[in-house]
Formats: C-alpha cells, sequence, structure tokens
C-alpha cells in the first residue's frame, strides 16, 4: 500500500466519523455508543462535547500505549482531537446558520448515512494502519486479552453496551433524559457497527492491497 493511500484513508476516515457523529445527532434518532456516553458525561459536568471526548480519549490512549500499542499513530491523535469539534462544527452549521428544518424522511436519511460512515470511516483507517481511534482500540485489547475467545466483532458490541449504559446513567442524572444521548440509531449503531467494520475491513483490504 502506498504512502499516498494510507494518508488518504486515514484522513477520509476521520471525516467520516466526524460526520457519522454530526448526522447521528442532527437525525434525533440517537448517537452513536461512545459519543452517548460522551454527550452524556459532557453534559452532566457542563463541558462541551468536543473538550470532554477529548480527556476521554487521552485517558482511553494512556490503557492503548501498555495494551496495544500497535494501534497508535499519527492518525490516532488527529482522530481524538478533531471528530468530536467536526461533529460540532456541523451541528453548529446545520442548526444555527443553515437552519435546516430535519423532518422525519431527513432524519431517517442521516441515521441510513450515518450508520454507513460509522462502519466504513473506522475500517479505511484501520486498513490504513496509521494508528485507531483510542476508542475503536478497545475491542481490539479486549479480543487480545481473552486470547480471541471474544472476536473484534463481539468485543465492539460488549464495549458498546457497556458505554451505551454510561451515557444513559449521567444523562437521566443531569436531568436531560435517556432519549437526548440514546435511540433507535445507538441501538442500531451498537448491535451492527462491529460486523459492518469486519465487513468493510475485507472488502477495502482487498482493494488497498
Amino acid at each position: 500500500m502506498t504512502k499516498t493511500k494510507r494518508i488518504s484513508g486515514m484522513v477520509l476516515g476521520i471525516l467520516f466519523i466526524g460526520l457519522c457523529v454530526s448526522f447521528l445527532r442532527l437525525s434525533q434518532f440517537g448517537v452513536d455508543p461512545f459519543s452517548a456516553m460522551n454527550l452524556g458525561i459532557s453534559g452532566f459536568i457542563g463541558w462541551s462535547f468536543g473538550t470532554w471526548q477529548l480527556l476521554v480519549n487521552a485517558i482511553i490512549l494512556v490503557v492503548v500505549f501498555f495494551q496495544a500499542r500497535s494501534c497508535i499513530g499519527a492518525g490516532t491523535i488527529i482522530n481524538m482531537v478533531f471528530v468530536g469539534y467536526i461533529a460540532d462544527f456541523i451541528c453548529y452549521v446545520a442548526n444555527d446558520v443553515v437552519q435546516i428544518q430535519m423532518n422525519l424522511p431527513l432524519r431517517i436519511l442521516a441515521l441510513l448515512i450515518a450508520q454507513l460512515m460509522a462502519s466504513m470511516g473506522v475500517a479505511l483507517y484501520m486498513v490504513a494502519d496509521m494508528g485507531i481511534a483510542p476508542y475503536d482500540s478497545v475491542a481490539i485489547i479486549i479480543e487480545k486479552l481473552t486470547h480471541q475467545k471474544i472476536p473484534f466483532h463481539k468485543a465492539r458490541i460488549l464495549s458498546d453496551v457497556v458505554v451505551v449504559i454510561i451515557g444513559i446513567i449521567f444523562a437521566t442524572a443531569s436531568g436531560a433524559g435517556i432519549w437526548s444521548v440514546v435511540g433507535i440509531g445507538t441501538i442500531i449503531n451498537a448491535c451492527f457497527n462491529g460486523p459492518l467494520i469486519q465487513f468493510f475491513k475485507t472488502k477495502l483490504e482487498r482493494f488497498y492491497l
């Protein structure tokens, strides 16, 4: 794989993830599991979503450093810094600048596009092998620590369910309610993201190689 392909895959993958998070928020069907946790906690403590997500990623990165150092690269840092802020910016433009009225058909379309972007985005920067997001490394660590008794796609579902529960707890404690962070989109993402990442990763590996 050429360096140009690797860089383009990393950048495109990170952009897709940022778009995914923003589209899920705009769809109002619930965000992805990791964002659900971070939105719940950031709302509880009064921080911006982007800033809190950056801090959580930094904490997870410490664990990744000791357990799956090969997952760390330039893409890891870029993902940590930019995904949350990309999502904040796009939501700001859509809601405050353009003031798009998200009717039901647009919400459903945003949900479907977001799910594809989520899986494709992670698969892109995993195949690029220039570092992946700290949270995406969690499933790899689970797979490693269980000696592959829990494969990646199942480990991803497990980690997604845990962070959704955390998000619900904090959203409820803040008074925002669970539907401010969790919805049908969250459930779809938690159940299908792992298998879809594996599917797209297999297809992309053939293309890149």
